[in-house]
């Protein structure tokens, strides 16, 4: 109903604005300039080989300075936006994106895959060079991805350096965090919250651990912790 729905709302945006939507051309590689979150898009403000555009995308994680590839996407022009209070002169409205560092893929109605989803991305937090001191009751992010449903369904503490963090996604801030341990290469925890957190700060959070959760539109993930509080 949801992805039915947001497809419905495109298509009438398509026919009213008089837009179109161009063929499935060759791709076009990007790098992101800005970034604008709204409850349901990511605005993205790219430049590829001629002068910068806007383009967006279903909600997903990205950053300033990421480089991304796309094809084809609907264009409209004059796009007034509400939560931004502001009109683009033009803006591509895209199916998703694929490739590129983020290597999100998505087709119509569907949302790109973030950071950790199991949806064939390939998206990696870069590894922290760290060292910290164990934390009496917590449990490493090691132990977690050896033996994840030992874990499953409980409320567990965690600590590490928090990675990378980005508010009100879905209703949820997301939070990467690293310890310095790692189990076959997995050395990054997804972390979803309300608290916010920035880079930098070492953080004990507590949170209930789910295995391959899945929000729908491409959003699966092999393991994550939910609700979490920062412990004082």
């Amino acid at each position: 109903m949801k992805r039915a729905l947001k497809i419905l709302f495109i298509a009438l945006l398509v026919i009213s604005s008089g837009c179109s939507r161009p063929s499935k051309d060759e791709a076009k590689k990007v790098k992101v300039k800005a970034v604008e979150q709204v409850e349901d898009y990511t605005y993205l403000l790219v430049k590829g080989k001629g002068p910068a555009y806007w383009i967006a995308v279903s909600s997903t994680e990205i950053e300033v300075g990421e480089s991304i590839t796309y094809q084809g996407g609907m264009v409209m022009e004059d796009f007034y936006s509400k939560e931004l209070d502001r009109t683009f002169e033009k803006v591509i409205f895209l199916d998703g994106l694929e490739g590129g560092s983020s290597d999100a893929m998505g087709s119509m109605g569907s949302m790109p895959a973030m950071p950790g989803a199991s949806t064939g991305s390939k998206v990696k937090t870069d590894r922290l060079e760290l060292n910290l001191e164990r934390e009496e009751g917590t449990v490493s992010i090691a132990e977690l991805f050896a033996d994840p449903g030992a874990f499953e369904g409980k409320t567990i503490r965690v600590r590490g350096e928090v990675a990378k963090f980005n508010p009100q996604i879905m209703e949820r801030n997301w939070i990467h965090i690293q310890d310095g341990t790692d189990f076959d290469g997995k050395y990054d925890l997804t972390i979803t919250s309300q608290e916010m957190v920035e880079p930098g700060q070492v953080v004990t959070l507590e949170g209930i651990l789910a295995l391959n959760r899945d929000f729908g539109y491409g959003y699966s993930y092999e393991l994550l912790l939910e609700q979490a509080s920062v412990i004082k």
